[in-house]
């Protein structure tokens, strides 16, 4: 199941041509991710989170550019969950304009869960896995 976000283009985003600077679309995807996971508890403070799992470090991560985003303003961040496994999750997004009818970039991105004493990988807790599900494929 998909899930869709709101995310602001900032003047300070975009390049000499006035294009936002194709670095900060992960910026824009890791926003539109992080919105959805705070809204239902999540926190980077393990002493307020709802959730065990706090310490999470991107992987890998992979766009296609389609067409340019111009100027500053409101985009949309489509991302679903193309898989969740033991450790890791691989997230699949498009970058959007605001009324959704322009793709202007696609990709994927994996993230690996984290023991934080030991900053090596270790398996996702249940909570985790039950609240990721409506990100997962349905069936």
């Amino acid at each position: 199941m998909t899930t869709t976000r709101p995310v602001q283009v900032h003047f300070d985003d975009l390049d000499a041509m006035g294009l936002l600077h194709n670095s900060r679309y992960a910026l824009l995807v890791e926003r539109a991710v992080s919105a959805f996971w705070t809204e239902i508890g999540w926190h980077f403070d393990p002493a307020v989170s709802r959730f065990k799992d706090v310490f999470m470090a991107v992987k890998e991560f992979k766009i296609t550019y389609h067409m340019p985003i111009m100027g500053a303003g409101e985009v949309q961040v489509e991302f679903w969950m193309e898989k969740l496994g033991n450790t890791s999750g691989v997230y699949g997004f498009r970058v959007l304009s605001a009324d959704g009818s322009v793709v202007h970039a696609d990709g994927h991105r994996v993230n690996v869960n984290l023991d934080p004493a030991t900053f090596r990988p270790t398996p996702f807790s249940q909570e985790t896995r039950d609240a990721a599900q409506v990100l997962l494929p349905t069936g």
